[in-house]
Order: structure tokens, then sequence, then C-alpha cells
């Protein structure tokens, strides 16, 4: 199984930023000493690819160093050269995992997620949409004909996602989230389902199962992209909902078993974490991999 690394290009940031930079290094340890696992430093996203899902004016603001103080606030990060290499990466290695998938069954980006992204602004620590870049980027260089799920279960609401892809019927977008969670203005996903504060394992996964259910009743899907976001665990600061670690390793099983049931290919990203303690984090993240690992065995 191949995963795709972006710890190196590390962002500078302010002394005290939330922003849980040192997770990816950590994660990426503790992946190389897993058997059946490569670990491939990620490309960078082109242009064309990032136009996939972005205007033009936008992608020239980021690269010049044009954003407003009010744009770097809203994206969270201070502008530089290097985030913008971050970012580029980190969309890439979703393009690259999607498409090792399409071969494999299964590939992995240790980063990802950026689903606060917009065609037009950034947002909540998001640069570029990786998942409507990669999703669409299947499409236009791996064939037209691909119908694509999007299936995010990091802890708040794709909004990002949901409004990049609202009118495109090849790409369904589902979130399942913190009802009372950032982003506060949620948008209209192909299926949303906002979950209560103190959300547990039993209500959690039932809600996940009848979701997936829902999501293969309305749409034929050719392909997935998971968002694994560590935030729904219990020991997350900005997360509010209460899965214990043995209902996050549930929670991917069942994903992975919806896709393994239908022989789709799965491009996951780790997506958010901010856990309390950085290693409760990187554990969940860790666990997601061994998980995909027994799933690729299987496909």
């Amino acid at each position: 199984m191949k995963a795709f690394y972006t710890d190196h290009f590390v962002l500078p940031l302010p002394a005290g930023h939330r922003f849980p930079m040192e997770k990816y290094s950590r994660l990426r340890d503790l992946v190389s000493d897993l058997n059946g696992v490569e670990l491939i430093e990620a490309p960078a996203a082109s242009d064309t690819q990032i136009l996939y899902a972005h205007d033009p004016s936008y992608l020239i603001k980021v690269i010049e160093g044009k954003l407003s103080s009010q744009e770097q606030k809203e994206i969270g990060f201070p502008w530089s050269e290097k985030m913008v290499e971050r970012s580029r990466r980190s969309a890439g290695a979703t393009v690259a995992a999607a498409k090792i998938a399409f071969e494999e069954g299964l590939a992995i980006n240790l980063a990802g997620g950026t689903h606060h992204a917009y065609r037009d602004m950034g947002s909540g620590f998001c640069v570029f949409n990786d998942s409507a870049i990669a999703a669409r980027a299947l499409q236009k260089e791996i064939s037209s004909k691909l119908q694509l799920a999007i299936i995010d279960l990091d802890v708040h609401q794709g909004n990002g996602t949901a409004s990049i892809l609202q009118n495109d019927a090849s790409i369904f977008t589902l979130s399942i989230h913190g009802e009372n969670n950032f982003p506060f203005k949620k948008e209209v996903s192909d299926l949303d389902l906002g979950l209560a504060d103190g959300c547990d394992d039993h209500a959690y996964l039932r809600a996940l199962t009848e979701s997936l259910n829902t999501l293969h009743e309305r749409f034929k899907a050719d392909f997935v992209i998971y968002l694994a976001g560590a935030d729904p665990h219990e020991g997350d600061r900005l997360g509010r909902l209460k899965l214990s670690k043995e209902g996050m390793r549930l929670r991917d099983e069942i994903v992975f078993k919806y896709a393994l049931d239908r022989k789709l290919p799965v491009a996951v990203s780790m997506a958010g974490g901010y856990g309390k303690e950085i290693g409760s984090t990187v554990d969940i993240h860790f666990q997601t991999i061994q998980t995909a690992l027994d799933f690729q065995k299987k496909y």
C-alpha cells in the first residue's frame, strides 16, 4: 500500500499556533515501521489540476502572495512561499493517492482533507480543496465516466467541498459532522448529517451505517475518496463528539467494508485531528492506516 507524505514541507507558523504540524512527522515515523506500506514523497498539484476546483483569480493570489490580511486570517495561516508549496503538495498527495488507488484498490495521503477551501477562497487551515481537485483529476485524467463518492467523516462539515461540487451530479458529497461545530454556516452536501454534541459510539455508527445505505440507494459510485478525520474522537479538543478509540476503528471498518462489498477503490486522507494530547491523534490516524492495510489485503 502506497502512502504519500508531505510533513517535510513545513509551514512556518507563529509560536503557540494551534495547527498541529508535529502530528504529520510523528505519523510518518510510525507508518515507516509498518510492513506492506511504501512511503512516497507527495508530488505538487499542478496549476491545471488546482484549476479543476478553484478560480484562476484565487490561484494567482495564492501563488503571488496577494491574499489580503483578512483572507489570510480566514485561512488561519500567514502567507509564505512554504505555505504555497505545502498546500500544493497536500493536494498533489490526494491526487496521486487517487490515481494509485484506481489501479491498486487503495492508497493514502498522510495529510490532506482540506475540505474548507472554497472555489475562490481558503478557510479553516485549508488553502486548496484536495478532495475536489482529486475527484476532478480522476475524471479529467483517467476517465470522464467515473462517478465518485466523497465520504467526509471529519467532525467539521466539508463546506468548501459541498460548495464547489454542488451542481456536479457525477460526484456525491456525504458529510457526517458535529452540527454545532465549525463551520457555523453550513453548505448543502448531497447528504448531510449533523450530530449533537456528545454523540457516542453507538449513535455514530448507526448513523454512519444508515447514511452509507442511503448513499448506495441514491448513487452508483465507482470510486471513494474518504476523509478519515481523527477529530470525532472523545480526546479531541475541538471535536465535541464522544467516540472511543474502538469506535473510531469500527467507523473505519464500516467505510472500508462498504467499499469492499462493492469492489470500490478508496483514496484516504487523514483530515483533521486536534487532540488534547497530540499522541492520541497520531494513534487514531495510525489505526486508520492499519485498518486500511487490512482492507487492501482483502480487496
